[in-house]
């Protein structure tokens, strides 16, 4: 079963830290504009148990788009954020929500991010802006160990690891300033808010 494990963390500057991977030597693999749709059960049994179910539809810099279906288990306990990731690609993400909503799944929140995607001694690295929330950077390893020196190799062993989701996030600010969590996107964020 395959491991997500990552240090997700708050950026105050994400070009002095896509600097910062140019010196070290990281390779940018992806520069992509998501979006990402999440389903859950009319009662939110997967809210409720901790996991997640959702359709990410990638858009890359080249003009190519990909889809996949992604299953998140809940959440072990550790420092790191880990947990059960299964993920398949599909052709047609329509099809694929219509797919869903037949199995009893709806959608509950769509929202776009922005993401460059960086490779680093047997890690991904991932520069993301959101709507709403800023700038943030992801390292995702095989083991704890890969993902903490890559964190400390890039000067952020002291900043503070974020464990909540986007979408916990983003449901979060929705509610505290009384926007609608049905679709978030960068056209619809008000000048000035981030």
């Amino acid at each position: 079963m395959p491991i997500e494990i990552e240090a997700k963390m708050r950026l105050a500057d994400a070009q002095a830290m896509a600097k910062r991977l140019g010196e070290l030597g990281a390779t940018l693999d992806a520069d992509i504009v998501e979006s990402n749709t999440y389903f859950d059960t009319n009662k939110g049994a997967l809210k409720s148990s901790d996991r997640g179910l959702r359709i990410r539809i990638e858009r890359l810099t080249d003009g190519t788009q990909r889809a996949n279906i992604t299953h998140k288990g809940p959440r072990a306990h550790g420092k790191l954020k880990s947990r059960a990731e299964h993920e398949v690609g599909v052709d047609d993400a329509r099809a694929a929500a219509e797919l869903l909503t037949a199995l009893g799944y709806r959608p509950t929140m769509t929202f776009e991010k922005r993401r460059c995607r960086y490779l680093l001694d047997d890690c991904r690295i991932e520069l993301d802006t959101l709507p709403y929330l800023g700038d943030f950077i992801e390292i995702e390893g095989k083991t704890d160990e890969a993902v903490i020196a890559v964190r400390e190799k890039l000067g952020l062993a002291e900043t503070p690891l974020i464990k909540a989701s986007y979408i916990a996030m983003l449901t979060t600010y929705a509610q505290e300033h009384n926007l609608s969590t049905a679709v978030i996107n960068f056209e619809s964020e008000p000048a000035g808010i981030v």
